[in-house]
């Protein structure tokens, strides 16, 4: 499947607990940015199952007769946080969003939001708070939402917009810290599924999008900071 780069540590988890209950389904997932995946199914590549960061590419996948429609659905609805090394002298908690006008931080990273969901809610986040234009000559772009939190954890950026699944990683935990940006400040990012319809096996990709409509799934994203719908 191809799966956007927010989910790299929440779906191994929830791979695992399928693969417990469907052991002859054996699933692998690569991770990128949503825009990058649309581009490469429309190219051919031959994925089963398309999890993006957003609705718009299954959408646009659905109407150009390559993604199921009627398998698609909202899976979980992500969230963004300025996130910052352990070590940094930001106050988050008190500066918020403007932390990241400080002198000492001299590069934002966010993903592109050319074809990153993420990025493109930071770019609004950023808007809808007022500090856009100031920020602006500081931002630098990830190719997606992971390769933007690497960016910081190398130190090529001081400081970045990154999706909260991966603050909230246990992997990434300790390493620093992070302010959630209030989700009424950039439209919400509804992650939606797809059965695609070049699916090799479209039964166990159609069975793997029900698992993650249940319960034990749903556990598994609120962990990583993700809000799921109601009757999602």
């Amino acid at each position: 499947m191809a799966a956007a780069a927010d989910l790299e540590f929440a779906l191994p988890q929830i791979i695992r607990q399928f693969q417990s209950a469907n052991p002859r389904t054996e699933v692998s997932a690569v991770y990128g940015s949503s825009g990058n995946f649309y581009s490469q199914i429309r190219n051919g590549a031959p994925f089963d199952v398309f999890l993006s960061a957003d609705a718009q590419y299954p959408d646009r996948l659905a109407e150009e007769g390559l993604a199921v429609r009627r398998s698609r659905f909202t899976y979980a609805v992500g969230r963004i946080a300025v996130w910052v090394p352990a070590g940094s002298p930001l106050d988050l908690d008190r500066l918020q969003i403007h932390a990241l006008e400080a002198g000492s931080v001299k590069h934002v990273a966010i993903a592109n939001p050319q074809h990153a969901p993420y990025g493109r809610a930071a770019k609004a986040a950023l808007r809808s708070l007022g500090v856009y234009d100031r920020l602006a000559p500081k931002l630098v772009l990830g190719e997606n939402i992971a390769q933007t939190l690497e960016f910081v954890q190398s130190g090529a950026a001081e400081a970045g917009i990154v999706a909260l699944s991966l603050a909230m990683a246990p992997s990434v935990r300790g390493q620093g810290r992070y302010w959630e940006i209030p989700q009424d400040a950039y439209p919400p990012i509804r992650q939606e599924a797809a059965v695609l319809a070049r699916a090799r096996d479209s039964k166990a990709s159609a069975r793997f999008l029900d698992f993650l409509g249940q319960d034990a799934a749903r556990r598994i994203f609120m962990q990583y900071g993700f809000s799921v719908q109601a009757g999602s």
